[in-house]
């Protein structure tokens, strides 16, 4: 449901353009790794992700579940609470594994939270959480990445900012850019931190590709 809503919802309110690497586009079972950016962005991921025929299940932040309704439909759909810093968080990847082996797709975002800046300013992802590492290596799945650029211009800011750019969203439309690469392997014998560096050069390349497209400018450290 949540992915057919994003489907119908984004083109009024952005103009979405997705590509992928040759052959990129996610098969059942993979591990889908975005960088996050944005309130806005998981939106627009999940309706990139259903124009090529992916419907995942997300790993969120618990306190979406205590929203009503939408915790309810969260629930009912199979997603995936992540309560941070709490005993609780490992049975998010428990919840994940068995998704991913009943043959779902498994959205995630290793960095975390979102990141504190100001602007509509591109900037590449940061530094990995090491869940995305600890659920490859457990699934044995394929992680997918998948950059998105734009969704800061979609909502950002404070809170009167962020209300102000939504609310002008479907006469501005800004233009939102999703690309998907190259799929890979975080192996077992992978040292943590080395597989979390590849991943994250992985999504870095993918979100470059997008930024690119985008055509605005990025923060120092795009490169």
């Amino acid at each position: 449901m949540l992915s057919r809503i994003a489907g119908a919802v984004v083109p009024v309110f952005c103009r979405l353009n997705v590509t992928t690497d040759a052959g990129a586009a996610p098969s059942a079972g993979s591990i889908i790794i975005a960088n996050h950016t944005s309130l806005s962005d998981p939106v627009a991921v999940l309706a990139a992700l259903r124009r090529l025929g992916t419907e995942p299940v997300v790993l969120a932040a618990a306190g979406l579940w205590r929203v009503p309704v939408l915790g309810r439909a969260l629930t009912r759909e199979g997603h995936i609470p992540v309560h941070r810093h709490d005993p609780r968080a490992a049975q998010a990847l428990q919840s994940a594994r068995a998704a991913l082996a009943a043959g779902r797709s498994v959205l995630l975002y290793p960095e975390g939270g979102l990141p504190h800046r100001r602007g509509v300013r591109e900037a590449p992802p940061r530094p990995f959480h090491p869940g995305v590492f600890r659920l490859a290596r457990a699934s044995g799945a394929q992680v997918v990445p998948l950059g998105q650029a734009g969704a800061r211009a979609l909502a950002s800011g404070g809170s009167v900012e962020q209300v102000a750019r939504v609310l002008t969203a479907p006469l501005r439309r800004p233009r939102l850019y999703v690309h998907v690469g190259a799929p890979l392997r975080l192996d077992g014998e992978q040292e943590q931190t080395r597989a979390l560096c590849l991943a994250r050069s992985a999504l870095t390349r993918a979100w470059l590709t997008a930024a690119g497209r985008l055509g605005t400018p990025t923060l120092p450290g795009a490169s």
